[in-house]
């Protein structure tokens, strides 16, 4: 298992991984750092004080996730939870969790058409709010 890293170097992990996703770019939602598709739309964020990742999965890629490392998948409460939002607890993750949660929501947000988009996201507050 990779080394583990501490304090920002784990967020700098997170968003490298992001930023390395085809046409990736980072900007702010709500205040907090969010990674976005070519297209615009986002598939993972930073919380405030980056000590959480979100990742957009669908909920059945959720719950592999959460079921193959319940301590650094943790779905999020509410709606967006229930629509496949997932916690990335820093701490726990290796590079290898980084980056295949995050490739995992950059290549299904990529790949949905506009309609499907619109469809798939909940409505409510941001999920690190």
């Amino acid at each position: 298992m990779p080394k583990q890293r501490s304090g920002s170097k784990l967020s700098d992990a997170f968003r490298q991984v992001a930023l390395g996703m085809p046409g990736a770019v980072e900007g702010a939602h709500m205040g907090h750092a969010d990674f976005r598709t070519a297209g615009g739309k986002i598939f993972a964020t930073l919380n405030h004080d980056e000590t959480l990742g979100v990742v957009m999965f669908t909920p059945e890629e959720q719950r592999e996730f959460v079921e193959a490392q319940p301590t650094v998948f943790v779905p999020l409460k509410g709606g967006w939870g229930a629509h496949g939002a997932t916690h990335v607890q820093l701490a726990e993750a290796d590079e290898i969790a980084l980056h295949e949660s995050i490739s995992t929501a950059w290549r299904r947000i990529s790949a949905a058409s506009p309609k499907a988009r619109k469809v798939a996201k909940p409505k409510g507050r941001s999920p690190l709010k």
